[in-house]
């Protein structure tokens, strides 16, 4: 059965009386399993899956790969974030003290519902759970380090919230992405917009690493991607999908000097602010010639 057959499901899991239970949402409030209902706004959330891998695609949406003068992609390529990534709808997005470029990427998580192995783009719909809005976020501070892996970037404990529910019967193909920061618009994009569908990333990955059950994969974000404040409220929405909500929080530095330090380097700033950057220092390089240009003129007075 596809994925989009039926009418539209949702399954939420969250913490209810020291158990985790698996909950309907019906407005505002949550179903459990006996029939009995909580307020939705006291639950406690905990991701909708139980993934034994996060895969996620550098760059798959148009507006992104022109933002950055990319060249026309000839096939995706990947990176893992660890499974201590995973976050919540309303989980705590922490920003280590002394870093600054903790970027929103608002994405949909596509969630393998049973294992997927060497299956044809034709039939991926047949194996997935279903789907929820997501975060990828990264921490550009430490994007001169990794090798392109960005496992630092991408990889630190929370930094893959995913929710609030996994939904199946509704076709996101037609959907379309916002990112919001405290209640602006900050991203969007349609689905439609993808390089590489849903379906073609899951086939693509499958041939040879097994997807099991639970497993997530990130599918792209669009443009405008940029660093968040402490104290900000993110929300990823997707249409017919429902809305992620996270908060930006300080968490302290890491208590050891090993390894490679926060760096604010062209590179770092160039990711993090995007086309925002390449207007920053246009409009640098113009003021410093114009300044130039100006020195030895004739008074005017």
């Amino acid at each position: 059965m596809s994925v989009f057959d039926g009418p539209r499901e949702e399954w939420r899991r969250i913490v209810h009386e020291g158990a985790i239970q698996w909950v309907r949402p019906a407005g505002d409030e949550l179903v459990l399993g006996d029939g009995s209902r909580i307020a939705e706004a006291e639950a406690t959330y905990l991701a909708p899956c139980e993934p034994t891998k996060i895969l996620a695609v550098h760059l798959n949406y148009e507006s992104r790969r022109t933002e950055f003068l990319a060249e026309p992609l000839v096939s995706p390529t990947y990176f893992q974030k660890p499974t201590t990534s995973l976050n919540a709808h309303r989980g705590a997005l922490r920003r280590p003290d002394g870093c600054q470029y903790l970027n929103y990427e608002g994405e949909v998580a596509a969630i393998v519902g049973k294992p997927m192995r060497n299956v044809a783009p034709k039939d991926v719909w047949d194996y997935l759970a279903g789907f929820a809005p997501s975060n990828d976020v990264g921490l550009h501070d430490f994007r001169d380090t990794d090798a392109g892996s960005m496992l630092r970037v991408k990889g630190q404990d929370g930094f893959c919230p995913v929710g609030p529910g996994v939904v199946r019967g509704e076709d996101v193909r037609q959907a379309t992405l916002r990112t919001y920061i405290n209640g602006k618009i900050v991203q969007e994009g349609a689905l439609a917009e993808m390089i590489f569908g849903i379906d073609y990333l899951m086939a693509d990955l499958c041939r040879y690493i097994t997807l099991l059950p639970g497993d997530v994969v990130l599918t792209g974000t669009p443009a405008n991607s940029r660093p968040m404040e402490l104290g900000d409220l993110v929300e990823v929405e997707v249409t017919g999908l429902g809305r992620l909500s996270n908060r930006v929080e300080v968490a302290p530095a890491a208590t050891t000097e090993v390894g490679h330090q926060p760096t604010d380097t062209k590179t770092v700033r160039a990711v993090a602010l995007g086309s925002e950057y390449r207007r920053l220092r246009d409009e640098a390089k113009a003021a410093a010639a114009a300044a130039e240009a100006g020195v030895g003129e004739p008074s005017s007075s």
